[in-house]
């Protein structure tokens, strides 16, 4: 029986996507070939599909049990975003604080069969919340870091062929742009606290709204603040927009002015101040907040200088190295003192 170009091109909608784009480029090539001579190059192509759909069935057959926590408000939404994501092609997620949209949309995509075709690229403003985004996944998931969930930072690359998630800066999805302008290892993507309005995130909305046209097997979801999300909606064109309510834990403010008298205490002495006082409170770790690297340094080495007891020190900023970082997140059996800049 002959073949044709639209039989084997109908057959391309259950490969992955970097099979179905790289063979339809080739079935196009084939178009300007004679029709006499094109029967032995698309049995060689319907090979090359029949190889990509048994990489897609077996790759459909891996996907990890998905569970959600059910105290986390996304998952009360669970069901009406996984309907807006299969009916739309572009979806907004607005959410407050400890919504938990960052860890169960990827999980949600899964469920509604993304992320095998191609890859769920899941963006991240920073590098340390990528990474440590990507090992919470991994954990609910009870698979290792690299295999169903990995991350790609700058130096750094823990992806494998059996990834459905990838974490990643949005840094890296800008740069692979440069390299593969359809973007064509991915099925889904993620935008994650598009609310920022970098640079990067602003150049990357300006480019999915044209490349989406193109790729209309192509899902975006981009998440936000509760701040203005119907400007993300109108530039998609009306995209919908789910609001899902956040969850914290209650907060106490107290106020300890430097002022004393008509005299102002130095800032480091209010620090000082502020730690005695918690510490005399009980147990627990202590985030403090410093406007960047110098003063992170110089209270740290101060407060190190003190000797409290049982207590260890970590300072958080970006220009550490991955491992540094992660320290703040390690198990420790001592008191934290984490002096961080807006990195936390």
């Amino acid at each position: 029986m002959s073949l044709s170009i639209s039989q084997l091109q109908a057959s391309l909608s259950s490969c992955l996507s970097m099979d179905r784009l790289r063979i339809s480029r080739r079935l196009r090539g084939v178009e300007k070939v004679p029709e006499t001579k094109r029967q032995p190059i698309l049995e060689t192509l319907a090979l090359e599909i029949a190889a990509a759909q048994l990489r897609a069935e077996e790759r459909a057959g891996k996907v990890p049990k998905l569970e959600y926590p059910a105290d986390l408000p996304v998952s009360q939404k669970k069901d009406d975003i996984a309907a807006a994501i299969a009916a739309h092609q572009v979806v907004i997620v607005a959410g407050e604080t400890g919504s938990g949209k960052t860890t169960q949309l990827p999980k949600i995509c899964l469920e509604i069969g993304r992320g095998i075709q191609g890859l769920i690229g899941h963006t991240q403003p920073r590098r340390l919340a990528a990474r440590s985004v990507a090992s919470r996944i991994a954990e609910e998931l009870k698979c290792e870091l690299g295999s169903a969930v990995g991350y790609k930072v700058r130096f750094n690359d823990q992806v494998s062929t059996d990834s459905y998630v990838k974490l990643m800066t949005d840094g890296i999805l800008l740069a692979e742009i440069q390299n593969d302008r359809l973007l064509s290892q991915y099925d889904t993507l993620i935008i994650d606290e598009a609310h920022e309005r970098s640079l990067n995130i602003d150049f990357i909305l300006g480019y999915l709204k044209q490349l989406l046209p193109r790729r209309p097997d192509l899902k975006v979801i981009i998440t936000s603040a509760t701040i203005d999300p119907e400007r993300f909606a109108k530039h998609f064109g009306k995209a919908p927009i789910i609001e899902v309510s956040g969850r914290t834990y209650p907060v106490e403010t107290r106020y300890r002015p430097l002022m004393e008298g008509s005299e102002q205490k130095d800032p480091l002495q209010g620090i000082f101040d502020a730690v005695d006082e918690l510490c005399h409170e009980g147990l627990g770790d202590i985030l403090i907040f410093m406007n960047g690297e110098r003063e992170i340094r110089d209270t740290a080495d101060a407060l190190r200088k003190r000797n409290i007891r049982d207590t260890e020190i970590l300072p958080l900023y970006s220009r550490l190295s991955n491992a540094e970082q992660n320290r703040v997140f390690s198990p420790h059996a001592l008191r934290l003192f984490v002096l961080a800049s807006n990195l936390a």
